[in-house]
């Protein structure tokens, strides 16, 4: 029988969070910060719902390709 996935519980939460606050996400942050505590701590071979997740939400600048300035 497949292992229930650990952040499963902070997953359900979002989306009800969310279809409850019509899906304005301001109004959820602190399920969506759960979610990721809950994210660092599996990979996405043990938490298929963090899959993704705990890679959303990095600066655009770590983001974003270095620029080359030409001389």
């Amino acid at each position: 029988m497949p292992q229930k996935d650990p952040c499963q519980k902070q997953a359900c939460a979002i989306q009800k969070c969310l279809q409850e606050n019509r899906y304005v996400e301001s109004l959820c942050e602190d399920v969506i910060r759960e979610m990721r505590r809950c994210c660092r701590t599996q990979t996405a071979e043990t938490s298929v719902c963090c899959s993704g997740f705990s890679k959303e939400h990095k600066p655009a600048e770590s983001q974003a390709p270095a620029q080359h300035h030409e001389s």
